[in-house]
């Protein structure tokens, strides 16, 4: 079970945010001891302060959201969360903040010129591998395309990446696990968001499959824009 306590800085998005919370099947409640089992989502404005204190005092844990600017409090939401975002970024901090038997890894691939993502636990710049974009036939194409990975794939720096990475990936799963951390995201960044950090970010959920105690999923953030 999961508890996600959420601030923000005015009350519109407070709302909109539990709102998010619950379409993802988080059961909102107002108070702290009224929470007891399943997914739930509290929210908290005035009086943050004490309430963090008390869920600290009595062992619970719990994941702190903010969602937007800071709310100039001590000890407040903004200064102690876990998760600070932007409204656009809910739905996917929702659905990985829901309770599951197995940890979740994404594989996200993202374009830098769109921007990296909010909250990656491992982020890679793929942009030193030699670029398809610039190879004629491979222009057209995206790092689905067999070609594709061929061309990156026999760059050694990536196969030196990816083992260093997966071994990174495979040692730190066991000790978010013991923080009651059920997701972990590992994000690949090129200029474009096409070719070098699908291809990449595609091999690593492939290799991370083999992986019986995890989930694993691919995200192409920035392919179909």
């Amino acid at each position: 079970m999961s508890l996600v306590i959420v601030g923000a800085g005015d009350q519109r998005r407070l709302d909109r945010a539990v709102a998010v919370f619950a379409a993802a099947g988080f059961q909102p409640t107002q108070k702290l001891a009224a929470w007891t089992e399943g997914d739930g989502v509290l929210p908290v404005r005035k009086g943050a302060v004490q309430l963090l204190r008390d869920a600290d005092k009595r062992g619970i844990k719990y994941t702190l959201v903010h969602d937007g600017p800071d709310d100039g409090e001590p000890g407040g939401t903004y200064e102690r969360a876990h998760h600070r975002v932007e409204g656009g970024q809910l739905e996917e901090l929702a659905r990985h903040l829901r309770s599951r038997e197995r940890p979740l890894v994404t594989c996200l691939a993202f374009a830098y010129r769109n921007g990296p993502p909010a909250d990656a636990a491992l982020l890679v710049d793929t942009r030193f591998l030699d670029n398809p974009y610039w190879v004629p036939e491979l222009r057209e194409l995206d790092g689905r395309d067999q070609a594709v990975v061929d061309f990156l794939l026999k760059q050694e720096p990536a196969g030196r990446l990816l083992d260093d990475l997966e071994r990174i990936v495979r040692d730190l799963l066991p000790l978010y696990h013991q923080r009651g951390r059920m997701y972990l995201t590992v994000a690949f960044g090129c200029t474009g968001g096409l070719h070098r950090s699908v291809a990449m970010a595609a091999e690593m959920a492939r290799r991370l499959r083999s992986v019986d105690s995890i989930e694993v999923e691919l995200v192409t953030r920035d392919l179909e824009r």
